[in-house]
Parts: structure tokens; C-alpha cells; sequence
């Protein structure tokens, strides 16, 4: 009978030739002999056609297809590896690898199998002895699974759309809380998380998850990186967040058992006409089903033990819920503001040109460092605002540059009452050009005596000039001229009656005016 009656391939036949010619060859070159010319077929199969090992342009060696090695194969043939299983055993406890094995085979025991014959027989170990993994149990309030699956379908406009089923247990009772919705987003997974921790009444002190793109910005079982408004919301409710190794469902078996279980006995051929008709399923299922049941692990009712062990244990909920947030990087302006929506907002000196966090909610912005820490905090400002924390101002100049229209009015009326009145009826006449003009007002009360200004003040207000050069003006007349005393009589200074004579027409109305002046 042929090996293709026995359901060999030919991809198979030419793999046991190679382990023949293998095998046949070593022990030739350890007896030191020069090899056969040919290998005859077996006498009781003279039908049976011998192959042919070439090894150069001569065949050498004759072969008849080999029997399988291991156990499993059809033939029922023994491996030679058999007999040393303790010992190959030990070495893949050790952590040798198969080739390691056959080699030490070799020098002490005498292998005369092939390579491939002890990497089957290893492989076949490796799949028949597992590595146990441990039941880890926790106490009471100590950790939380969470995880998501399929949910049950839902009718949205006539057709069948199937949600997130978002489920979390309690790892010590078993308690769970269960929530379908439409998105995995950060946001959704926050509030379930959150409406959980209502749910139970308190906190959990881990939250063991897996690595949900959610939650998880970069996956390491060493040093993973979680979302950082999902570390935002941990640090609020005080609990930790550990993701579990990827691709390892291991670490996470409750949760894993507990989806499963809610799939199976609530939701299995069910369909919903909303995503609320299911939530609200879910809730009456939790605590007339799951709840009730012995659990078949640790053989008590689930909520009894919850009630009477684990509630109390659990951390204590916060004042507030979860402030619900949006946040984005930014970069500082060079004038030391931060724009969100058209609206800008002040930040620390030291931070400009660098790139900071702005996290806004309905009412406050919060602006954060790359360390998470808070640098400054607004109330959220309309299109083409400026809000400017005062501490935010760090030199003389700059906090002339940036103060309010009132703050310069302030500082005008401190001058003096006169300039004061001057600066409020131009800001009244110029509008928003005034500032600039404060400014200027500001900059000349520190070159200028404040009495000379003051006058100067009042002279632009009685005549109505609004404009500073007009002020700069009237300070520069202002500046007192040298005074000149007019001699009454003089040698040099004839009478006026000697010119009477002379001009007698035209004298007379000026001598008169000049008289009378």
C-alpha cells in the first residue's frame, strides 16, 4: 500500500525524507564510512518503489519513506523522543529552546533523532502543559473590572443598529452595573464610569481596564499612558486606573465572564425600540436577576455580600460630579495671551512662545502646563475680549501697556482735578482713541510739573481742545518768560508835546488814545 493511500501529501513525504536524510548521514559520518550506493524496498512490498537520495549528480543512497516519528500520527509509530521525556521536559521548564534541547540530547543521551523531531515533541509538550495562570481574589472595595462588549439591537428608523454595552464588576462580590451606548469616545466612557459609582454608592479604590483607545493614549503593561482627562477624572473620584497587558484577557476574567453573562442571559434575542428602553432593561435585570444569583465561584448571593461586606469598604463619592470639559493645545502669543473662540486670555510671563493645555467648561477656563499643573484661571470671555489676570503683568511698562480704560482714568485724576477733567471729557469726545491719548496724558505728567499741567489742563478745557498736541502746546507756553520793566522818563525819551507841531491833524486822536490808555 502507498503512503497516498495512508492520506499522506507530498509536502509531508518530502519532510520525513529530509529527516531521514538527516539522520542517515550523521550516523554515516560518526562510523566513518563511505554511504551505500543503495537502499533497497521493503521484501514484503516488492511493489513498492524505492526513492532516491541524490546528493550530487549520482544517486547514493536509496530510501523507502519513513513511518511517522511521533505518537499522533496515523501510523501509531513511537517517537524516539519518547524515551527522554523527563529529560526534555525539565529542559522546557528551564526555558531551553528545542534546538538547545537537541543539542544537549545529543551529547549526553545519544540522540539519534532529528532536529524536527524534537521540535514536534516540544511543541507538542508546550500545548498539552499551559502555564496556570493564579486566581488572584481581592478584599472587599479593593478593585473594579470594567470592559465593553456587544449590546442588544435597537430599532432607529426602521432599522437594527447594535450599541456598546459598557459593564463594570466589582471584583470581591461580583456586583455589577451595566449601560449600553452608541460611541466608545472619552466622554461616554466617563459617564458610565461615573453613573456606576453613583450606582454602587461609592468608589472603588482600582479600576482594572483594558486598553480602550478611550482611555489608553499608548499601551505598555510597564509604563502606560493613560487619556489625560480620563487621569483628570481618576484624581477627582480618587481611585487609580491599571490597563491590563494587550492581547492578555487573562487579567481581566471577571469582567470578561461577566460580559458574557449579561450578553447571554439578558440581552440574547432581545431587540429594543430605544437605547433608553435597554438601559432601563439593564437596571431591572441587575438587580432582579444579577443580583439574586449564586455566583458559581464563590457560591454566595451576589448582592447579600454586596450589602453586607463591600459597600462599606468602598471609597466615599466626591461633593460634585465630574466637571464636564473640552480641552486642546495652545501656544502663547508673544503678548502673553491665549486664544480660544476668538477671545483671549492671559497667562504668566515665563510661558510665552511655549505651548500650554486651555481646558474650558461652561463657565471657567483653566489653563495647564505640560505637567498637568494649573497656571491660570478665567471666566470665559465673549469674541474679541481680553481677560488679564493683574499677576500676569511683570514689568512697569507692561502694565501701562495693558491697563484698562478706567484704571488710566484713575491715574489721570490723581494728577490733579483739572487734568482729570480734561482726560474724562476726552475720553467722552474721542472715544476709542483715548486710550492712546491717556497714555500720552500719563507720560507727560512725568516730564511736566503737575502745576504747569494742571494749567495747561484747564486752558485746553475752557477752550475745548481735545487733542494732546494742543496740551503739549499750551505746556510749552506755560514755560515763564522774562519780565521787562518800561522806563517813564529817559534822556533819550522826548515829550509828546514836542511832536504836536509837526503832525497837529493827525496827533490829536492819537495823543488822546494814547492818554486815555
Amino acid at each position: 500500500m502507498t503512503l497516498a493511500a495512508h492520506g499522506w501529501s507530498h509536502r509531508r513525504i518530502a519532510r520525513e525524507l529530509d529527516i531521514h536524510r538527516e539522520t542517515v548521514g550523521r550516523h554515516l559520518r560518526l562510523a566513518g564510512s563511505k554511504p551505500a550506493k543503495a537502499l533497497t524496498g521493503s521484501e514484503s512490498d516488492p511493489a513498492a518503489k524505492p526513492a532516491i537520495l541524490h546528493t550530487g549528480s549520482e544517486p547514493l543512497l536509496e530510501l523507502k519513506p519513513a513511518i511517522p516519528l511521533t505518537g499522533s500520527l496515523a501510523s501509531g509509530r513511537q517517537s524516539l523522543c519518547v524515551p527522554l521525556q523527563a529529560a526534555i521536559e525539565s529542559a522546557v521548564q528551564a526555558g531551553l529552546s528545542a534546538q538547545r534541547i537537541y543539542q544537549d540530547l545529543i551529547c549526553d543521551h545519544a540522540f539519534t533523532g532529528g532536529y524536527h523531531s524534537v521540535q514536534r515533541f516540544v511543541r507538542q509538550l508546550l500545548q498539552a502543559q499551559p502555564v496556570p495562570f493564579v486566581r488572584m481574589e481581592v478584599e472587599p472595595g479593593t478593585e473594579a473590572q470594567v470592559d465593553f462588549g456587544q449590546g442588544a439591537w435597537v430599532l432607529v428608523d426602521g432599522k437594527r443598529k447594535r450599541p456598546h454595552l459598557f459593564r463594570i464588576v466589582l471584583s470581591h462580590s461580583r456586583k455589577a452595573y451595566s449601560e449600553v451606548v452608541w460611541q466608545q469616545t472619552t466622554e461616554s466612557f466617563i459617564r458610565c464610569l461615573e453613573n456606576a459609582f453613583r450606582y454602587f454608592g461609592g468608589v472603588p479604590r482600582t479600576l482594572i481596564i483594558d486598553n480602550l483607545r478611550a482611555a489608553v493614549t499608548r499601551a505598555d503593561w510597564y509604563d502606560p499612558e493613560l487619556n489625560a482627562k480620563v487621569a483628570e477624572f481618576c484624581r477627582h473620584y480618587g481611585t487609580v486606573m491599571l490597563p491590563t497587558r494587550p492581547a492578555m484577557p487573562q487579567h481581566k476574567g471577571k469582567i470578561e465572564a461577566g460580559v458574557k453573562f449579561a450578553q447571554n442571559n439578558a440581552l440574547k434575542g432581545r431587540c429594543f425600540e430605544s437605547l433608553a428602553a435597554q438601559n432601563l432593561f439593564l437596571s431591572e435585570w441587575e438587580s432582579g436577576v444579577a443580583d439574586t444569583r449564586i455566583h458559581g465561584t464563590t457560591r454566595q448571593q451576589v448582592g447579600k455580600v454586596f450589602n453586607d461586606v463591600e459597600r462599606a469598604k468602598l471609597l466615599s463619592l466626591p461633593a460634585g460630579l465630574f466637571p464636564v470639559f473640552e480641552e486642546a493645545p495652545r501656544t502663547v502669543h508673544g503678548d502673553g495671551y491665549v486664544e480660544l473662540k476668538r477671545a483671549y486670555y492671559s497667562v504668566p510671563p515665563e510661558y510665552v512662545g511655549r505651548q500650554v493645555w486651555v481646558r474650558w467648561e461652561s463657565r471657567l477656563l483653566r489653563v495647564l502646563n505640560q505637567r498637568r499643573e494649573v497656571i491660570a484661571v478665567h471666566a470665559l470671555a465673549e469674541p474679541g475680549k481680553f481677560t488679564t489676570d493683574p499677576t500676569h503683568l511683570h514689568s512697569p511698562y507692561r502694565r501701562v501697556v495693558q491697563a484698562s480704560l478706567d484704571h488710566l482714568l484713575d491715574r489721570a485724576r490723581l494728577i490733579g482735578p483739572q487734568t482729570g477733567s480734561w482726560a474724562e471729557s476726552m475720553v467722552q469726545q474721542r472715544g476709542p482713541i483715548s486710550t492712546r491719548v491717556l497714555h500720552g496724558l500719563l507720560a507727560l505728567a512725568q516730564k511736566h510739573p503737575v502745576k504747569a499741567l494742571e494749567q495747561a489742563s484747564q486752558k485746553a478745557l475752557h477752550h475745548g481742545t481735545w487733542r494732546l498736541r494742543d496740551l503739549r502746546t499750551l505746556l510749552e507756553q506755560a514755560v515763564p518768560s522774562p519780565q521787562l520793566d518800561f522806563l517813564e522818563t529817559h534822556p533819550l525819551i522826548r515829550n509828546l508835546d514836542t511832536y504836536r507841531d509837526c503832525v497837529p491833524d493827525c496827533f490829536t486822536p492819537a495823543t488822546s488814545t494814547i492818554n486815555q490808555t
